[in-house]
């Protein structure tokens, strides 16, 4: 089974500053591995077993934060701008997924903090079933058997490939790589795509007009016993038009 893993498309949230004139400053913020890559590449590693995985980030994302965690081949669309609109980053993996070619399973991380909505879009523009909130995975010929979280409970889920698995980590990684792993792996090669090579333009889509954060009104503070307080509460309340 050919596996392709998507690891460090995404920049920290906290990384972003917004300007007085509601234009977001990213600064010099790279790609970082969201909260739910390490589990993102465990799922591929377990589906790509006797198979090939393949890890794919984009822009300034570090290959070897992959390869140390056990990838075989390594691609970067390393001119793919960090973009706000869910649909062309979508489209941007899904043109270098067909580029790859001969792909069973793209596994990716489900709850992106910036862009919950990649991984349905990425499905959609491959023509692909999604399966969302996957804790593990595995794999039966050409049919994948995944166990995820549902409302507090577990279900289990086959469906045939390919397929696009939403990947949502337990918790933190348990061992990561250590510093030797990392040099050796950024010994490996790395095959960079451009968005010329897939055919996609990075400026089509939604554009952000500005950011500006929400005007606030000073808090009312209540006193009194509790009946007083919820009194005038409820009296507030009425006087806002919220009741």
């Amino acid at each position: 089974m050919k596996v392709v893993a998507l690891y460090k498309w995404a920049r920290d949230p906290e990384a972003a500053t917004v300007r007085a004139g509601g234009v977001v400053d990213w600064g010099n913020a790279k790609m970082v591995a969201g909260d739910d890559d390490h589990a993102v590449i465990e799922v591929a590693k377990t589906l790509a077993e006797g198979g090939e995985l393949v890890g794919l980030t984009l822009g300034d994302g570090d290959a070897a934060w992959a390869v140390a965690r056990g990838v075989d081949v390594a691609y970067s669309v390393a001119d793919a701008p960090y973009l706000a609109d869910e649909a062309t980053t979508a489209a941007i993996m899904a043109a270098a997924v067909k580029h790859i070619g001969g792909v069973d399973v793209v596994v990716i991380g489900d709850a992106e903090q910036q862009h919950p909505a990649v991984p349905g879009l990425l499905a959609g523009l491959l023509g692909w079933p999604a399966l969302s909130a996957v804790g593990s995975a595995s794999a039966d010929g050409a049919k994948v058997t995944v166990e995820r979280k549902v409302v507090g409970n577990i279900q289990t889920v086959s469906a045939g490939t390919p397929v696009v698995l939403g990947v949502a980590a337990a918790g933190e990684e348990a061992k990561p790589p250590g510093m030797m792993q990392m040099l050796q792996a950024r010994k490996k090669p790395v095959t960079t795509l451009s968005l010329a090579d897939l055919g996609v333009a990075a400026d089509q889509g939604v554009t952000s007009a500005g950011t500006a954060l929400p005007e606030l009104e000073g808090a009312k503070m209540l006193e009194g016993s509790p009946a007083e307080v919820a009194a005038a509460l409820v009296a507030a309340l009425r006087s806002d038009g919220v009741l």
